[in-house]
């Protein structure tokens, strides 16, 4: 952590933590995921580490069922509610998104760790990493899905992703992104960090049972220079931890 973090920095780690979900069902991050990186950054000398994300069922509800707001505090971290009223329009520059509302607190962090769970979804088939970065926007976010591939390659690029972490230790296989029912979830226990959120993306297409180039997503990210789809041409290193 050592790498991404200066002594003093403000990090923002950005769960996905927006539906009514208790951590058995895998709609939202693992909270364990999230607390071992607030302390990680706090133990590299970050003077905040603050958790948030902006929810699609209410975040009074979901901050604590996820599980996530009582592990975050545990572990020293601040946790956020979003306010509405302090999302700022700023300048996207994308090949779609020309301007959106952004809440500024996240972007101007020192560092931004992106930390979703692998999940099926019913409009993008999964949501992994680029997906994830919806949750740093307001405004009526439904019109993204008009081209939501498009869309999620400008807002990725306007985050400049510099560390993402995947939480695949649940996936939540079917009836995503909200779940509900325990039989769609499958136990993975994998982690997986990296500076390419296009091939985290791809590992957890895979991991749902899709080939990365299936995801319209994935192969926008890719096209869009944003990273390399064939994540097994990167210096790999796969740890075992019993």
């Amino acid at each position: 952590m050592g790498r991404f973090v200066k002594r003093g920095d403000i990090v923002w780690v950005k769960p996905n933590m927006a539906w009514d979900r208790t951590p058995e069902f895998a709609a939202n991050t693992n909270p364990d995921v999230v607390a071992t990186l607030v302390r990680l950054c706090l133990e590299a000398g970050a003077k905040t580490v603050k958790v948030g994300d902006k929810t699609c069922n209410e975040d009074k509800k979901t901050y604590p069922a996820s599980g996530i707001e009582a592990a975050v505090k545990a572990a020293g971290g601040e946790i956020v509610y979003l306010d509405d009223s302090r999302f700022k329009e700023m300048a996207i520059n994308g090949q779609r998104i020309d301007k959106w509302m952004v809440y500024p607190d996240i972007v101007e962090s020192d560092l931004v760790i992106n930390v979703p769970i692998v999940k099926t979804h019913s409009a993008s088939k999964t949501t992994v990493c680029m997906k994830n970065y919806m949750g740093v926007v307001g405004g009526e976010r439904g019109q993204w899905h008009q081209d939501l591939a498009t869309c999620l390659c400008d807002i990725t690029r306007f985050m400049k992703p510099q560390i993402s972490v995947v939480d695949a230790i649940r996936i939540l296989t079917g009836n995503g992104p909200t779940g509900g029912n325990i039989a769609d979830v499958k136990w993975v226990g994998t982690v997986a960090a990296g500076t390419d959120a296009v091939a985290l993306d791809a590992l957890g297409a895979e991991l749902l049972g899709f080939k990365p180039e299936e995801i319209k997503t994935v192969a926008a990210g890719e096209k869009a220079g944003l990273g390399l789809m064939d994540y097994r041409k990167l210096a790999l290193r796969e740890i075992e931890v019993v």
